[in-house]
């Protein structure tokens, strides 16, 4: 009998089933598609073609975890990008956070010499925050109603905050509860200053930059670091798959099963305990410990039977937030975009193409496009992330051309996108061409990937890239739910390991591994 089923082989399962076999269990990892990875793979889109699918960038990665899994010795290489991001302006000037502090500094100081003076005291308080959050990443939340433990360990959380001097207490509010917008109004002044910075704020986020708690959204995507270089993002040599390829070696070396095309129906329950699953094969596999990573939703809502959950819980669960208005393309193209800031400024260099390439300069861009979304469905001006991996990675594209990963937001998860797909991917390519002419024409092959794709070939569900809302009523202790933020469904004998949980969205595989840790403790 298995000790260990994990259902969903993506990476927070992989690193789950990594943890828990390095303590000689017997496990098993599902995964429904044909490869293991979940959405952090790479796939050929386009014959000739391959591009990070879904997932699509590299920061958050925990290091702890990269080290005990050894996954640079199992074939991970992660390459830092020459500049982090880039914002086209209208006017044909852009806006690079390019590497280094003093060259970000003069680079701002060309639009307001009083944001330039106000970043090392922006710099100084995030990175306090962020290593606040850094501490509790890998750490378990205190669970309401848990015992003894519990509250010792809700004293400890605590007692690190009561540490921190009042302005540092204050900051710390302000992260957990103020809108991007007006968290960035205590540092800067400058429309495309401010909206730079706010773009992480709404980043899987259905949100717009005045919505209280988008400032936290703007420090989960802060806390990463890329080589042991905090605040810095990277490539994965391969795409992203690179990554969970290297979590199922390692896994594998260590015992682990992973099965493949094995889609999961019904978790099975007798007696208030879970016992095993049922696939859609109609096969049965049972397992003294049944391990879910997937969107809470769907769990609870689809493959676990209702009347095995508390009432309360059950009803609240069906109410549980999901959706980050994201749609995501990749592009085959045929040779690198020209885009006109970049032809027209002499301070640019071929270093600018390795970065995020981001449409939407300002929080007026970043609002309008949320109201749009709101309304009609979709934005009329969409906000567009472009990263083209190809630029620092051969391996993707065949020699002289390249491919593009299309991160774009706002997008209503709730309309119809099988009607309305193709209209919103012909919106986009034309929203890069207006900064980037001739972009349409070197498409040679695009991957529309809408909310509902999203979700039915990953699972995320309405297209959810963080298992659900990054809002303050479904973090920390309340992720998914008060009183189940310990990694422990209400069913014994089930947990749940995915992005669902704490700390939440995002490559980071900490939920994996703080799942691990609460299941070699009750077992």
């Amino acid at each position: 009998m298995l000790d260990v089923i994990i259902i969903g082989g993506g990476h927070n399962g992989l690193v789950c089933a990594n943890y828990l076999a390095m303590t000689g269990k017997k496990v098993r990892v599902l995964e429904r598609r044909e490869v293991v990875g979940g959405a952090a793979v790479t796939e050929e889109f386009h014959p000739g073609f391959r591009n990070s699918v879904a997932s699509y960038t590299v920061s958050l990665l925990n290091p702890k975890v990269i080290d005990d899994l050894e996954l640079h010795k199992n074939g991970l290489n992660i390459v830092h990008r020459k500049v982090n991001n880039l914002w086209p302006h209208d006017n044909s000037d852009f806006l690079a956070f390019v590497v280094g502090s003093d060259n970000l500094k003069a680079e701002i100081a060309r639009f307001s010499q009083s944001d330039a003076d106000a970043l090392e005291r922006y710099f100084r308080d995030t990175a306090m925050v962020a290593d606040i959050i850094r501490d509790f990443l890998l750490e378990t939340p205190p669970n309401v109603g848990g015992g003894i433990r519990d509250i010792f360990k809700a004293a400890k959380f605590a007692n690190r905050l009561r540490k921190l001097p009042i302005e540092d207490e204050r900051l710390v509010l302000d992260i957990f509860t103020k809108s991007v917008s007006d968290f960035l109004d205590l540092y800067f002044e400058n429309e495309y200053v401010k909206g730079a910075f706010a773009f992480d704020g709404i980043v899987g986020n259905y949100a717009d930059t005045q919505t209280p708690g988008s400032a936290y959204v703007l420090m989960h995507h802060a806390f990463g670091e890329v080589n042991g270089e905090k605040g810095v993002w990277g490539h994965a040599i391969g795409g992203m798959g690179a990554i969970t390829q290297a979590m199922a070696k390692s896994a594998v070396a260590k015992g682990v099963e992973i099965q493949t095309s094995a889609a999961v129906k019904k978790v099975l329950v007798q007696d208030g305990k879970a016992y095993g699953v049922l696939l859609e094969n109609g096969e049965t596999l049972e397992a003294k410990v049944i391990v879910s990573n997937l969107n809470p939703s769907l769990l609870y809502n689809q493959l676990v039977d209702t009347k095995e959950l508390p009432e309360d819980f059950a009803r609240r669960m069906k109410h549980y937030k999901n959706g980050s208005g994201t749609f995501r393309m990749n592009v085959a193209l045929s040779e690198l975009p020209k885009f006109t800031c970049l032809a027209k400024q002499e301070r640019a260099s071929a270093d600018h193409l390795t970065g995020g390439i981001i449409i939407g300069a300002t929080c007026d861009y970043l609002d309008r496009s949320y109201r749009d979304s709101r309304e009609f469905g979709w934005s009329k001006a969409p906000i567009v992330e472009m990263l083209i991996p190809s630029t620092l990675d051969n391996t993707l594209a065949p020699e002289g051309q390249h491919v593009a990963s299309l991160f774009c937001q706002q997008f209503d998860p709730d309309i119809d996108w099988d009607t309305h797909r193709e209209t919103a991917a012909d919106l986009i390519i034309e929203q890069v061409e207006k900064y980037a002419p001739g972009f349409k024409q070197s498409v040679l092959g695009r991957q529309i990937l809408s909310p509902h794709d999203l979700e039915r070939i990953f699972g995320l569900t309405k297209g959810d890239i963080m298992h659900g809302n990054m809002s303050l009523d479904q973090m920390f202790s309340t992720r998914p739910l008060l009183g189940h933020g310990n990694y422990r469904s209400p069913i014994k004998g089930l947990y749940m390991c995915g992005a669902g949980t704490h700390p939440g969205g995002g490559v980071t595989g900490a939920p994996g591994h703080n799942a691990a840790r609460e299941i070699i403790r009750d077992t």
